[in-house]
């Protein structure tokens, strides 16, 4: 690794992090080993194991400098690679979480962790509690004595409630649990979880890391007290990713911060735009003085990204009525990449579902010219009859 960069502008980190190039014999990108068995000099080293790499599964040139570029990213004492966003949520779950223990999640959770902890988690003997997103300390109230998680996501998916994490943190750490944040929306360029009291940040590098929606991938890093456990179930199961898709997320995080300024300035002039259009009762992004979390956001986050959602004044038929009629946005999930999509949000899991007026439409901003993402909304709009031509 070329160096501590924590001085120096994130762009400047980005373009350097993770890698050395005098160690590859001045190579500016890092090499992608492909490897399973890893030779030993000697029987005694083979029975030590006293070597940097060991086995494919335990990391390798390429993963160890994913690896170090989150961990300064993060300020965190190690990072794991995993082969997706959900591996990401899984892997540290099963480390912290045993058969009678009792876990906090956010309601407002992405739906695949809900599913894992509603199935998986609870077939083997966990038992699982939804709370309110807007909570904060008010949290210590549903605390247990077998309360071993409290998991985080600020925004929360879809509905974009802003949590107020350090004193969600605070009370967790009182009760001896442990806290962990999906912290996708904001990378690591806008939020440090580990700087509010969280001991596990997780990422879905699908996103903006890779940036080009051809990559799966997840990154779980951990505070010093919860490293070691996280990388021994890290190794247990075997959840390595391979390293051509490695090797995308570091070239992706060399451009994120040109991108995600992007994707912030794009989404916020849409938002904006869209709370003076007809047809529109809410606009729930965070960054804006309308949302009811953006005191907290404005306290805790440094930017925002190309993700939010929008309330139409209508119901189902027009919402579908708006997605068909687009033709820039793609309609599809996941977000982080070049191209803008759209999806009809369902609410149905929620423990306690929040109360729109109409069908909630999640957009994700891409790079596309603003002119030609307004004009197109705008034929999304007219088709769903709640604006004329």
């Amino acid at each position: 690794m070329a160096g501590n960069r924590e001085g120096d502008g994130i762009n400047t980190r980005l373009a350097h992090i993770g890698n050395d190039p005098h160690e590859y014999h001045g190579f500016v990108n890092p090499p992608v080993v492909h490897a399973s068995t890893v030779l030993f000099p000697d029987a005694a080293t083979m029975r030590s194991r006293n070597q940097r790499y060991t086995y494919g599964t335990r990391g390798t040139p390429t993963t160890e400098a994913l690896a170090q570029a989150m961990d300064e990213l993060e300020g965190s004492a190690g990072t794991v690679i995993v082969p997706s966003g959900l591996a990401a949520v899984c892997v540290p779950l099963f480390a912290f979480l045993s058969a009678g223990d009792h876990a906090l999640i956010v309601d407002s959770v992405y739906y695949p962790t809900r599913n894992f902890a509603d199935t998986m988690l609870k077939r083997l003997g966990v038992e699982i509690e939804y709370y309110d997103p807007l909570i904060g300390e008010g949290i210590s109230k549903l605390l247990k004595p077998n309360t071993k998680v409290v998991f985080t996501e600020s925004p929360g998916s879809n509905t974009f409630e802003i949590q107020d994490i350090p004193a969600i943190a605070q009370s967790a750490h009182a009760a001896g649990a442990v806290v962990m944040m999906d912290n996708t929306w904001a990378t690591p360029l806008f939020f440090k979880p580990l700087d509010y009291g969280v001991d596990i940040s997780i990422h879905a590098a699908t996103k903006y890391p890779a940036g080009h929606s051809d990559v799966l991938l997840g990154t779980v890093s951990a505070n010093e007290s919860c490293w070691k456990r996280l990388f021994d179930t890290f190794s247990t199961l075997g959840a390595c990713a391979g390293p051509d898709d490695v090797y995308q997320v570091l070239r992706g995080l060399r451009t994120m911060g040109v991108r995600l300024g992007h994707h912030q300035q794009s989404a916020l002039e849409i938002a904006r735009w869209l709370e003076g259009q007809s047809g529109i009762a809410q606009v729930l992004h965070p960054a804006l003085e309308s949302h009811p979390g953006h005191a907290l956001w404005k306290r805790d986050f440094s930017g925002s990204s190309g993700v939010f959602s929008f309330v139409l004044d209508s119901g189902e038929r027009e919402a579908h009525a708006f997605l068909d009629a687009l033709e820039i946005f793609g309609l599809g999930y996941s977000w982080g990449g070049f191209e803008s999509l759209a999806v009809h949000v369902s609410l149905d899991d929620r423990t306690m579902e929040p109360s729109y007026s109409g069908p909630v439409i999640r957009l994700q901003i891409g790079l596309e010219d603003l002119k030609d993402l307004k004009a197109d909304i705008t034929r999304g709009l007219v088709a769903a009859g709640v604006q004329s031509a």
